[in-house]
């Protein structure tokens, strides 16, 4: 018998049966709903690599189950070597060309590509292109929307690596080294 439920958004832990995470506030229990994001609908925000992120699914629209965003990637840009202790992550490549560090392998993604990273393996990306490119990225369980909607929230211009490591670390995640272009520049 379980004594506690894990938030699909945050992650914390509250008393089994409680409506609502004592963390966040989320409901524990929401059932998810067929829907449809029509095209050009969603919630964006400022991505964190230079370009607009639009959240398709949410932990509240699929019962914490998944997440879903289209980024747009500025040309040579990508996050810092980081893993996720809560999440598998996916990214299905619509425009553009892109590769991955993945368990200290690189990889390369060209449009059409589907990437799989199973959580706790440390990760990066970076677009290799010229122009920027869009990528459909995925979560399960839900939950690392609140990542990127706080990190929106930080002033414009360059990131204070500690702001960024806080927002990573209340989101479960660990940044463990540098982007691509600095470890590995092309």
């Amino acid at each position: 018998m379980s004594t506690a439920s894990v938030c699909p958004a945050c992650g914390s832990l509250s008393p089994a049966g409680a409506p609502a995470c004592a963390n966040c506030g989320r409901p524990l229990s929401a059932a998810a709903r067929p829907f449809v994001v029509p095209p050009g609908q969603g919630t964006t925000v400022r991505g964190p690599v230079g370009g607009p992120l639009t959240i398709k699914a949410r932990a509240e629209t699929t019962g914490g189950r998944f997440t879903l965003f289209e980024n747009l990637v500025a040309p040579k840009e990508g996050p810092p070597l980081h893993r996720h202790g809560r999440e598998d992550e996916m990214w299905y490549i619509l425009e553009g060309r892109f590769r991955f560090r993945a368990d200290g392998e690189i990889f390369l993604a060209p449009a059409g590509s589907f990437v799989f990273i199973p959580r706790g393996t440390a990760h990066c990306l970076q677009n290799i292109g010229d122009r920027p490119s869009r990528i459909l990225v995925m979560f399960t369980p839900a939950g690392m929307e609140r990542f990127f909607e706080r990190h929106a929230e930080l002033p414009r211009g360059p990131v204070d690596p500690g702001a960024y490591r806080a927002i990573a670390h209340d989101s479960a995640m660990e940044v463990v080294g540098r982007p691509l272009a600095e470890s590995d520049p092309l």
